[in-house]
């Protein structure tokens, strides 16, 4: 069972406006309706939790409506937590919580978390990621550095250069073994998790088998006024 965790928690302060940024309209449509669409008409997807604040839960369902995307694609919203984090782990407990409430025994269930501003994931895309995860404990999409990159410790001066052959950006989705990354999310309660940058980071503290696959340049994420000029100019 494969269950798409969709952060939709966040405020989007940084792209301006009065409202989060993964509710804008672009072309019609909320900026979070175009990854939600292609994880409901994913037919891998066997369900679909997300992080949202409750004042926007029925934004997103009337949305859902009104693309033709049955509100029964969406089989749970949960709450935003502190941090990004914590709102992962606030998914992952729904989420187990309702895989163990189903008929029938699941075995091994996978979540695929995703940012609800990358809104150019593609199902063959998603196909490569689950691909990857046969035999090992969770998949990051990643990225290689291009430019030259320094490390500094007060962001002001060059302290030294670093080997970018063995640094990469993180992208999304990154999928999990749900049991094993919960359980690393939560040996981490209640101070150390606050101090998590990256989602993957719980699990390669737990010792979690995670492999990275090459990542999508198109697979960006919307943060800025120049990224939802891109995206727009690419619809």
């Amino acid at each position: 069972m494969n269950i798409a965790l969709i952060l939709s928690g966040g405020t989007g302060t940084r792209l301006g406006g009065d409202i989060p940024k993964q509710y804008i309209k672009v072309k019609g449509r909320m900026l979070i309706a175009y990854c939600l669409n292609m994880f409901a008409s994913y037919s891998a997807v066997d369900g679909i939790f997300i992080v949202a604040s409750p004042e926007w839960r029925d934004e997103i369902l009337n949305e859902c409506e009104r693309l033709g995307i049955e509100k029964t694609a969406i089989t749970g919203f949960s709450d935003p937590g502190q941090t990004r984090q914590l709102s992962i782990l606030n998914g992952l407990r729904d989420i187990d919580t309702y895989v163990k409430s189903l008929d029938i025994p699941v075995d091994d269930p996978v979540v695929i978390i995703h940012d609800a501003a990358r809104p150019n994931l593609t199902a063959e895309y998603l196909d490569r990621c689950l691909d990857a995860l046969k035999g090992c404990d969770g998949v990051m999409p990643a990225l290689p550095m291009k430019d030259t990159v320094y490390y500094s410790k007060n962001g002001v001066k060059a302290d030294r250069l670093l080997d970018r052959s063995c640094i990469f950006a993180g992208q999304a989705p990154e999928l999990y073994r749900l049991g094993k990354y919960l359980e690393a999310n939560e040996r981490l309660l209640p101070d150390e998790i606050l101090r998590i940058n990256g989602s993957t980071e719980p699990a390669v503290m737990a010792g979690l088998d995670v492999v990275m696959i090459p990542g999508d340049e198109n697979n960006y994420k919307v943060t800025t006024q120049m990224d939802m000029d891109r995206f727009v100019q690419g619809i």
